[in-house]
């Protein structure tokens, strides 16, 4: 094991830490006043991503251990990153935190269980990998490294905000910088291997991208939810916590190559929300300017 997947779990930690940070209870009253758009992006992110991600694994022939990381990514919360690309497109921000801090809470139940089904599913009985799996041990430790920093970091807010507010900048660049490093060497580690990888992992990373970002605006659009919590769905559907991805894989898992997958993802979903973000703005302005004058209203 690699300095790498030693550092990982404490640099998630500070990450989650960071969450807890932000948040306080009223962002989890706030389930109780807008339930249905809570509903509706919850059961896109839970239940029908895992689905679709299924489908475009089997449907892309991934070899087994890459095709259980990507199962593994899309188990994965949201995290800041869909925060920040929510507030640059005209998103409802303070539903993103809500969302981020409810999945990140129940994901430490429902990521377990979509990681042992995909497992049993692909690691036939016998084969090298067939060991590998989220055993009691290991989700505690998935639960330590993300619910017990985050509940840490709302009792730091709750005794003193202001240390909580001037803290928040930095844990965020840490993030950020944490999320490069990561990426960088679990790519840099399979770097023997790398192009396979990346041709097998990048165009399903980009149909999951492209499905889940549209099936996180068009599904709660549909369901007459308002366009900025659509685009608060949006980001927090198609956007994924890839540190969290990628320290299990690594750290809890043992496996470099499963780490792929949140790795590429990670890389590519910056420029994806970009894009949606680019589209769903400049559809936005087209509906909204008022039509052209023509026949007998021209002046």
């Amino acid at each position: 094991m690699g300095i790498a997947a030693v550092l990982l779990p404490f640099a998630l930690g500070v990450i989650m830490f960071g969450l807890g940070l932000g948040l306080v209870p009223a962002d989890f009253r706030r389930v109780l006043s807008h339930p249905k758009v809570t509903v509706v992006a919850l059961s896109c992110q839970v239940v029908l991503l895992p689905v679709i991600c299924f489908g475009l694994v089997l449907a892309f022939g991934l070899p087994p251990v890459l095709a259980v990381g990507m199962m593994l990514l899309v188990a994965s919360p949201g995290g800041t990153t869909a925060n920040l690309f929510s507030h640059l497109y005209g998103g409802d921000v303070a539903l993103n935190v809500t969302l981020t801090a409810v999945n990140s809470m129940i994901s430490v139940v429902t990521l377990p269980v979509v990681f042992n089904l995909s497992a049993a599913y692909f690691f036939t009985s016998g084969s090298e990998n067939a060991e590998l799996g989220l055993q009691f041990t290991k989700t505690l430790q998935v639960f330590a490294i993300v619910l017990v920093p985050v509940l840490v970091g709302m009792y730091v807010r709750s005794r003193a905000p202001q240390f909580a507010l001037r803290t928040d900048r930095t844990v965020r660049i840490f993030s950020v910088v944490v999320l490069a490093l990561i990426i960088v060497g679990a790519l840099i580690q399979e770097r023997e291997n790398l192009a396979e990888y990346l041709g097998a992992t990048g165009p399903v990373s980009v149909a999951l991208l492209v499905v889940s970002l549209g099936v996180g605006y068009w599904v709660p659009r549909l369901l007459k939810v308002d366009r900025r919590q659509a685009i608060a769905c949006c980001m927090e559907v198609g956007l994924h916590n890839t540190t969290l991805a990628i320290t299990i894989a690594l750290s809890i898992v043992g496996s470099t190559e499963m780490a792929v997958p949140g790795a590429t993802y990670g890389v590519l979903m910056n420029f994806a929300a970009a894009a949606a973000g680019w589209l769903l703005r400049r559809g936005h302005a087209r509906t909204a300017s008022p039509a052209a004058p023509t026949g007998s209203e021209a002046p």
